[in-house]
């Protein structure tokens, strides 16, 4: 039987794919304009030519009028035909150009353009069914990691997250050891010890090179109630903490299992642990979206290789859903799992007993 072949289909796909394409360009050239300030820079000077840009900035205008062409295309920057003049709006400006913003999604980007510059690794990997280490991942991917999560811890973990859990706050405020494991660069541990300074904080981390960023990044912010030291998940030191918690990473881990059931031994009897993971539902069929999307890509190149090159290599990937982690609390010995709190990309799990 001879293949029927639906042109108005392939035109549609097509369609997108040419869409698709010109996304990976525009997030490509804002990592140009991230990196180079110029977004910035535009927004700092309002409504502005192509010289003025380039007198400014000290660029070449050649390659300042490409790249604006190309980003006020995808809607990233305006053009006024009337002047030919380029300007940021606030709510742009948010998006691209605003460190520190909840909005902001440079540290997105960032770590979307890691995985490029990374591509033959992973296509090896992926090729071989191999594990490939978090350590291996190329430095942007760690930095555009930290920075895309930061702002969201900023912004919900003490004023929303925690405050949701039950006694915890009390807890912190009083003064409370806690255990902030997969702690990365620091960003969840510092905040923290900035938010409840009677408390210690223990961050913890297999990868080396974040714990001395985040020894870097607590001393400049003037914090002491704050440690960090390279461990893994599933022997870190201490006992008797009144709250642990785990940012965006267990399903990085090997052993996830592990690392539970090390966190409720390490844990008082009415101790808290705190599960923040990406947000996703139960079944794939229930995330067949552009977040969806964007996590189960991710945990591809990244968090599924970084487990599969652990002991175990339990392999969760980045969108378990809340049965799976349930499944994988309570065989850890814990015996209660509640939904706390989430946000459009979070959600936040109370696991006590």
């Amino acid at each position: 039987m001879s293949e029927q072949i639906d042109m108005a289909k392939v035109e549609e796909l097509a369609g997108k794919v040419i869409g698709d394409v010109a996304g990976a360009l525009s997030l490509y050239m804002a990592y140009l304009g991230d990196q180079t300030g110029v977004f910035e820079a535009i927004d700092e000077m309002g409504r502005v030519s192509v010289a003025e840009l380039a007198e400014h900035t000290g660029m070449n205008e050649k390659y300042l009028h490409q790249w604006l062409g190309s980003v006020s295309a995808a809607g990233y920057v305006n053009f006024h035909p009337e002047d030919e003049t380029f300007s940021i709006s606030p709510e742009q400006a948010l998006i691209f150009s605003r460190e520190g913003q909840p909005a902001c999604m440079q540290g997105f980007i960032q770590a979307v353009v890691s995985q490029y510059e990374s591509h033959e690794k992973a296509v090896k990997t992926f090729k071989s069914g191999k594990g490939r280490p978090w350590s291996d991942q190329s430095e942007c991917c760690f930095c555009g990691t930290d920075r895309f999560f930061r702002p969201g811890y900023a912004a919900n973990l003490t004023s929303e997250w925690i405050p949701a859990l039950d006694g915890v706050e009390e807890k912190l405020k009083a003064g409370a050891k806690i255990a902030d494991i997969g702690c990365g660069h620091g960003s969840s541990a510092i905040l923290m010890a900035q938010a409840y300074p009677k408390s210690t904080v223990h961050g913890y981390d297999f990868h080396e090179p974040s714990i001395e960023e985040a020894r870097r990044k607590a001393k400049a912010a003037g914090v002491d109630n704050v440690q960090f030291e390279v461990a893994s998940a599933q022997d870190y030191p201490g006992e008797d903490y009144d709250f642990a918690c785990i940012f965006d990473a267990l399903h990085d881990m090997g052993d996830p299992v592990g690392a539970s059931r090390h966190i409720r031994e390490t844990l008082k009897d009415d101790g808290t642990f705190m599960l923040v993971e990406p947000m996703a539902g139960d079944s794939m069929a229930e995330n067949m979206h552009p977040l969806g999307q964007i996590f189960y890509a991710f945990s591809t190149t990244v968090c599924t290789p970084a487990s599969l090159a652990q002991d175990v290599g339990l392999g969760l990937g980045a969108q378990a859903g809340q049965r799976r982690l349930t499944e994988v609390l309570e065989e850890a010995g814990f015996q209660k799992v509640r939904r706390a709190s989430e946000t459009p990309t979070n959600m936040v799990l109370e696991v006590t007993g």
